[in-house]
């Protein structure tokens, strides 16, 4: 080639420029002459990559609530359709965020553009008719867990079971003393981590019935102290009103995630890619999610899956309690998760096993894989 590899990338929030990071550099290694361009955020950046327009004009959850970023939303993917087939890179990726990329991968697949899809969206749960503009769309799913993989083999999609970059990332033994010595925490008092979401919609739903669980259960388990990580200065600042003069042993955290589920006993989540994190920590766990009350009632009649928690699909089974919309009361939360602080083995003896299902060198396949895409491996 009388030019470097191009890359183009698309990613949509938190989780997915994690991943988009981790894949840049797997590419480097394995391909030292690339060049990235496309939609990311701070970490894929810092690999290389000059994104177009703020990352966060992307992030944005529920069908109801994307309606007012809707115009936003369609403006800005007609212009990145255009910018992208006049950059004419040799691969696009677009990473999760399926409503946004897949018309984007379409386009550009039209184009004469190689298009990859990195992280399934949840077709086998539900919309299963999204399989076709995905077969339409898309040279290539990579898919981050074995049971995706298998959904996308059965509708004739090309696929690559990749595993999780955190499954390789986290230690099969996470020290927790280790964890209470840097986050400054006593070793002998119970700690109850607090993960509301890293998306201000998530936290304005869960943040304050997450701190008024802890209040209910350090009622029940006067001794817990709690470790709260906000996923940025926002979070931080919205959490901060939420807590107000609230009389709660709480240690607020920037950024910090890691650190606090390898030091707590126990964890009180959002359902997302963080419950798989608590997994990987194998820390027992209380799954809980609210949604606008609409969107709750249109995605009760579309979701075929018994399940939301990723830990229960990639189980198979109910393996964490899952508390949704109406359910998660702070009572029934605080209820749920005071029995983990004694016998949370319950749930993580089975959590050991996923880990290791998962731990592939995530960022290397999938590299390797684009590279296959292009030609190059």
């Amino acid at each position: 080639m009388t030019r470097p590899l191009r890359i183009a990338l698309v990613a949509g929030e938190a989780s997915g420029d994690i991943l988009g990071a981790g894949l840049m550099q797997a590419l480097k290694r394995q391909h030292p002459q690339v060049e990235f361009i496309g939609i990311g955020g701070p970490r894929m950046e810092a690999e290389g990559l000059a994104s177009y327009f703020p990352m966060e004009r992307l992030a944005v959850m529920g069908l109801v609530e994307v309606l007012g970023r809707l115009p936003e939303l369609l403006a800005r993917r007609k212009r990145l359709i255009r910018t992208l087939i006049e950059a004419k890179p040799d691969v696009f990726i677009g990473i999760d965020a399926p409503d946004f990329n897949l018309t984007l991968e379409l386009k550009l697949r039209q184009a004469g553009i190689k298009t990859v899809h990195y992280v399934s969206p949840s077709v086998w749960a539900w919309r299963q008719k999204r399989v076709l503009k995905i077969r339409e769309a898309c040279d290539l799913m990579l898919t981050l867990f074995p049971f995706e993989a298998r959904f996308y083999l059965d509708h004739q999609v090309p696929v690559r079971f990749v595993g999780h970059p955190l499954a390789n990332t986290i230690p099969m033994q996470a020290d927790r003393a280790a964890a209470r010595d840097v986050l400054g925490l006593d070793r002998d008092v119970a700690v109850v981590a607090l993960l509301p979401g890293s998306r201000g919609g998530e936290v304005a739903r869960l943040g304050a019935l997450f701190l008024d669980a802890a209040e209910r259960l350090r009622a029940l388990r006067p001794g817990v102290r709690f470790v709260l990580p906000c996923a940025s200065r926002e979070r931080r600042v919205q959490l901060e009103e939420l807590l107000g003069n609230r009389d709660l042993p709480l240690l607020l955290l920037d950024g910090q995630s890691h650190e606090a589920l390898a030091a707590c006993d126990a964890v009180l989540i959002a359902s997302g890619t963080a419950t798989l994190e608590a997994l990987l920590y194998k820390r027992p766990m209380v799954v809980a999610y609210k949604v606008a009350p609409l969107t709750y009632r249109i995605l009760k009649r579309l979701v075929t899956s018994p399940y939301i928690s990723l830990p229960n699909l990639l189980a198979e089974r109910l393996l964490v309690p899952e508390l949704i919309q109406d359910a998660a009361t702070p009572d029934a939360l605080a209820q749920t998760l005071a029995p983990l602080l004694d016998d949370g083995a319950v749930q993580t003896e089975g959590f050991d096993v996923i880990h290791r299902a998962l731990r592939h060198d995530a960022s290397e396949q999938a590299a390797d894989a684009v590279l296959k895409l292009a030609g190059l491996a």
